[in-house]
Parts: C-alpha cells; structure tokens; sequence
C-alpha cells in the first residue's frame, strides 16, 4: 500500500463525499480509490467510513484522523513548496492562545512585529483565562505562565514569573494586613475562579526551623486556598477589585509593580513571596515541530529575555 496515496484519496473522499467524485480528481478509477480506502482501514484496523449505494460518512474514528491527515497534508505541501522556492521559508497559519491580561500586555504587542519579519504566516491570537485544549481546539501553541499542570504537551520555559500578596492602602487601613500567610483566612481574597487556575492555591515560602530540616535552617514551600465572598474567571478585572479596596490578591509583578511604585498598591507579606515560577511557551507533541511555530518561540524568548521588556510603560 502506498500510504501517502490512501490518505490522499481518503481525504479527497471526505471532501467531496463520494467515491465517484474523488476518483475524477485524481484521476483514476473508483475501483483504485475503493482499494486504497480498503487498504488504509485494514492497515488501521479500524473502519473509517461508512459506505452505501446513496452516501458516504465518516466514523467516530474517521473524523479524528481525517483531522490529522488533513494537517499533514498541509505540512507536506507547505515544505515542498518551500524547497521549490529554493529557500526555507515560513509560511501557514499559526494560532496561537495566552492568558487574557498577560496577552494583553505581553503577548498582543509582539504579533504584528512577528508578523513583520514573517510576512507570509498568518496569525490569530486567542486570549482567555481559561485552559485552552490545544490539540482539540487546533492551536499550534500557548503562552502559559505559572505551574503547568501534567499532560502530554511539550513545554518550554521562556521566562521567569514572581507573584505577591497585594492590596490597595485604603483596604489595608480598614482592614489591617496578615502577618502571616495562614492569616490570609481572615480576609477576603480576591481569586481567579477555579475553572481558570490557581487551583493548587497561592504559593509562599514559609521558614523551616534549623532542628526540623536536615539540612539546617531552610524553607518550605506551600500552598493556601484563598476564601472570599467575590471570584472572577478573568484577572483583570480581580486587579481592578483589588485597586477598589474590595480584598487582598495575588497577582504577578508585571500586572502590579507598577500601581506598587505609585503607591496605588501595597506589598503584603514580603517575607513570605514564593519562588519565582515560570511563563511557557507549550505546543502539541509532534513529529516535527512546524517551523511557524519554532521560530514565534524563539521571537517570544528572544524578547522576554531582555528586562527592558518588562519595565512598566512610562506614563
């Protein structure tokens, strides 16, 4: 079996929804498209389409690898016609998705520069707070920032993200401040809903007694469970609660260093700020990596290693 010809013809299948029609576009007789079909499902060992005299469909398992084939074929085509041109060349559509309020700042303004030096890809951006399933929903990759939860997509760290304990003066003046972390109960907390992240809890560094480690005097890192009478899915709009005086938040310092140095907000529980974690770039597993989306990584690390990147804007 020539499998590049039965994916072609099952392809062509699907597209045009009968036997007849795909054999007219190949170019062959429907007998050699019937054997190809045949060919291709028993080297699968599943059945991709059902056929009757009036119509063809697809199974349950012929639409998730039509899918596939239909991106491979792209691919294909995609390469050759970069050999052809007689240079390597990114082209394609890439998709790509990151947190709304990061996006927005971090990711948005970088697209059109990508775009810039590679004139031939076309983009589109997705910016939600909530977990984009990048296989199922067809992106070709995700900028993630904070713990990445186990899955079988490949994840690259392009920086390094710090979050603190931040409320406004006028919160903090009615209410008063935790001197601990554990004291975080006993106020209200503004959280991201738990659909969207955060699901482990807010991290802090708690010091570990000489005679309880091993190692002598060290620390520990752990994991508090916010509570608070308002959530959101999207965290601007905690940022902009937290500004109001509406309760205590833990947001990353390239949303809050700024209304920090302006006095809009107050650092709380300094001598407890977790580790810095990181911001991914995350794609999908694959054979080979689409040289699209090799090249957006290395423009996003190749920015965000500079630390001019993450100055505050200058009013």
């Amino acid at each position: 079996m020539d499998k590049l010809k039965a994916i072609e013809s099952f392809v062509a299948v699907a597209a045009k929804g009968s036997l007849t029609a795909a054999a007219r576009t190949e170019g062959v007789a429907t007998a050699i498209i019937s054997r190809r079909l045949d060919a291709l499902e028993g080297h699968l060992g599943v059945k991709l389409l059902l056929r009757t005299t009036r119509r063809i469909s697809l199974t349950h398992e012929g639409t998730a690898y039509l899918e596939d084939c239909q991106r491979l074929l792209t691919d294909l085509a995609e390469a050759e016609a970069n050999v052809t041109a007689g240079s390597v060349k990114a082209t394609g559509h890439l998709r790509i998705t990151a947190p709304a309020g990061f996006g927005r700042r971090h990711v948005a303004p970088l697209v059109p520069a990508f775009h810039t030096e590679h004139p031939q890809i076309r983009l589109s951006l997705n910016l939600s707070d909530r977990l984009v399933d990048l296989q199922g929903e067809g992106y070709d990759c995700a900028v993630r920032v904070g713990d990445l939860p186990d899955s079988s997509l490949i994840s690259i760290r392009i920086a390094d993200n710090r979050r603190l304990c931040v409320a406004s003066p006028a919160y903090v003046q009615r209410h008063g401040q935790p001197a601990t972390p554990q004291e975080l109960t006993q106020h209200p907390c503004l959280a991201l809903s738990s659909e969207a992240s955060q699901t482990r809890g807010w991290a802090f560094t708690i010091p570990v007694a000489a005679q309880e480690s091993p190692a002598g005097q060290g620390a520990q890192v752990i994991h508090i469970k916010p509570r608070g009478a308002l959530d959101c899915t999207d965290g601007q709009v905690l940022h902009e609660w937290c500004l109001a005086g509406q309760g205590i938040a833990w947001r990353s310092t390239w949303e809050v260093e700024a209304d920090i140095a302006a006095g809009r907000l107050l650092h709380l529980l300094a001598d407890y700020d977790a580790p810095p974690n990181g911001i991914y770039a995350v794609y999908p597993q694959r054979k080979h990596m689409p040289l699209r989306v090799r090249l957006w990584i290395d423009f996003l690390r190749r920015h965000y290693q500079q630390p001019e990147f993450w100055l505050p804007p200058v009013p």
